[in-house]
């Protein structure tokens, strides 16, 4: 399976609170998003404002890509909503040395 991102920009989905984004699976779309808790958690968001939002994700793109791509290979390549608690054992494993 190969993921690839898109280098746009993420949306703001206000209404649900998250960031969607693109990633590529065997050069095939798929629709991904990441909370705003998570973007508040885990990469300095002040706030579910878009812009803050926004910037946070910026800071953290690599890791929220490499994220995601470990979930999309998890769940054979559907969608993935990245909650902050994927991030917290994502972390943990870091810490273990385990993936």
């Amino acid at each position: 399976m190969n993921i690839t991102f898109s280098d746009d920009a993420p949306s703001f989905d206000g209404s649900n609170l998250v960031l969607r984004f693109t990633a590529y699976v065997d050069s095939e779309p798929v629709d991904c998003a990441i909370t705003a808790e998570s973007l508040e958690d885990h990469f300095g968001a002040n706030s579910p404002q878009e812009d803050e939002l926004r910037r946070a994700f910026e800071r953290g793109r690599a890791r929220i890509h490499a994220v995601c791509a470990r979930a999309i290979e998890q769940n054979d390549g559907a969608s993935v909503e990245l909650h902050s608690g994927l991030f917290r054992v994502e972390r943990l494993a870091q810490d273990r040395g385990t993936k």
